[in-house]
């Protein structure tokens, strides 16, 4: 069993006291209905926290503010991946009935569909498109658009984070925030949510029952052992794709093979987050590199992965909807097959099975963000939104949820699909600020936030913890590499591509700047370490 370092004890301790707190305040939510404290919080916190109302959350949170009267009107733009739903324009209304009388704003949501929002983003960043807020993360080039000045700096002296963000300090540690900085500074503030990650697969229960492979699956411990269970679905259910992958998402991807890129997981060079070691190598020099291109080529070519796995801008939620696939690569966290059963249709058809260490690197307290872009024209009334994404209670669940009563129903703490629950299910809860104080699906364990904290806890931490890297030394060699990445990971991960092909590969990153910008990240992790 791989042993925490005594940083790491004290990385899971800050974290487990920033989620204690914020199971409190999930459990914060009594008002005249008298619903009741979450299980988890103790006694007295739970004594203390039923005093608090989602009103007076929202006035808490407003009152850091100027008073709304004496602000302009304005509409804020939010920024995040998903599939537009159906009544996402009733729920924008019933935000705005809620949020004008708080900041004098409103909200204009623009979900733009997994596949395009990388390029989408790209594109609006380079042309300085006016936008507000902005989802980003480690994974989706976090870094890059930093050295681009895609984003505001938030926690300089007087500044947004300071003045704006009283309510988001108070229930983001330290840790969590300075996590997530560039060259001491945040460009973007992390969700609370799971600060853990386990690579694994989720997969269709119902049909893993009838097949009798539900212990097959189970027993997995590496990618080869899915081939013959793959192979039996394939041969006794031939309408179905037996493994969903795609670029991003395959047993290649940072959470799965345990790569720690220090914050930008399209950027090569890398160390691995259950290793002490430090020293900086491409990914391709790790044997688990050509090991899972070897078995991800196996399934390509048996036909057991989706033939166009290199190109498919399907998400993992999205095949799962579609209802023809049987499996798919994700990270995991406590009640994910839950959570996911119920974003695509598929309540009590999903299970998850973990084959990984739990890790935590930068990546994870980067893995999910709210940025202010530099074209925002009131950056202040952007961080007054997102302070009330991680304070207000009420709002935190209408746009994660819906209307009571019409997309959910509620008992307390926990909620039921309502009649309308298809016409908004946009599965964005970890996006979108504060996750312990959303409520909890019948679905799912009641129990769900304590789950998250022992998960956060027995994590193994990667030695490059707290570190990410800045690329502004070597920016033009990084748009270089980002052009040969997409060239050729998206085919060699998926297993459309043979893997010889990873010699030319690493032949032609060399070729624009790779050694460069390795030497650039040794350099900074380095003295990242040395500060310590």
């Amino acid at each position: 069993m791989l042993r925490k370092s005594k940083l790491g004890k004290s990385w899971s301790l800050m974290l487990a006291t920033v989620l204690t707190f914020s199971i409190v305040l999930a459990g914060c939510g009594g008002n005249n209905n008298n619903e009741k404290s979450s299980e988890s919080a103790s006694p007295s916190a739970s004594a203390k926290a039923s005093e608090t109302t989602p009103a007076a959350e929202s006035s808490a949170a407003a009152s850091e503010t100027p008073a709304a009267s004496d602000l302009p009107e304005y509409e804020i733009s939010l920024y995040f991946p998903g599939t537009p739903p159906k009544d996402e324009k009733a729920i924008e209304a019933k935000i705005n009935e809620h949020i004008k009388p708080l900041i004098n704003a409103t909200v204009d949501i623009r979900m733009i569909d997994w596949g395009q929002y990388d390029q989408k983003m790209t594109l609006s960043v380079s042309g300085r498109e006016a936008m507000d807020i902005i989802f980003t993360a480690a994974w989706n080039g976090h870094a890059t658009n930093v050295a681009k000045g895609a984003y505001l700096p938030l926690n300089e002296a007087g500044g947004l984070l300071e003045t704006y963000g009283k309510g988001i300090k108070e229930v983001v540690s330290d840790a969590i925030l300075g996590g997530a900085q560039i060259k001491g500074k945040n460009y973007g503030v992390p969700a609370l949510k799971e600060m853990a990650e386990e690579g694994g697969v989720l997969y269709r229960s119902d049909i893993a029952d009838e097949l009798g492979l539900t212990d097959k699956i189970k027993a997995a411990k590496t990618p080869a052992d899915l081939i013959p269970i793959l192979e039996e679905v394939k041969a006794k259910k031939p309408e179905l794709i037996p493994l969903h992958l795609k670029d991003g998402e395959n047993f290649n991807s940072h959470y799965f093979a345990k790569y720690d890129y220090f914050g930008d997981t399209k950027l090569e060079g890398a160390i691995m987050k259950t290793g002490t070691d430090t020293k900086v190598v491409p990914a391709m020099d790790f044997p688990v590199y050509k090991e899972t291109l070897a078995v991800t080529r196996e399934m390509y070519t048996k036909k057991l992965v989706n033939q166009d796995a290199a190109t498919s801008q399907l998400s993992p939620q999205d095949a799962l909807k579609k209802g023809n696939v049987f499996m798919v690569v994700s990270p995991l966290k406590p009640g994910k097959d839950a959570e996911m059963a119920a974003s695509t249709g598929l309540i009590g058809k999903l299970a998850q099975h973990g084959m990984t260490a739990l890790t935590t690197s930068t990546g994870e307290t980067t893995g999910s963000m709210l940025a202010i872009s530099s074209t925002s024209k009131d950056p202040a009334r952007a961080m007054m939104f997102i302070n009330l994404l991680y304070t207000d209670k009420e709002l935190n669940n209408l746009i994660n949820f819906g209307i009571e009563g019409e997309h959910y129903t509620r008992n307390g703490e926990i909620i039921s699909d309502g009649p309308k629950k298809a016409d908004y299910s946009i599965g964005a809860a970890w996006m979108l600020g504060n996750q312990f104080l959303n409520y909890v699906w019948d679905t799912e364990s009641p129990d769900k936030w304590a789950q998250f904290t022992a998960f956060n806890q027995s994590a193994v931490n990667s030695p490059a913890l707290g570190f990410t890297f800045d690329t502004e030394p070597v920016k033009s060699q990084v748009a270089a590499l980002k052009n040969v990445q997409s060239e050729f990971a998206p085919g060699l991960d998926t297993g459309a591509v043979d893997p010889s092909k990873a010699d030319a590969y690493l032949a032609k990153l060399k070729k624009n700047g790779l050694d460069d910008v390795i030497a650039e990240k040794q350099k900074q992790l380095d003295a990242f370490l040395a500060s310590k």
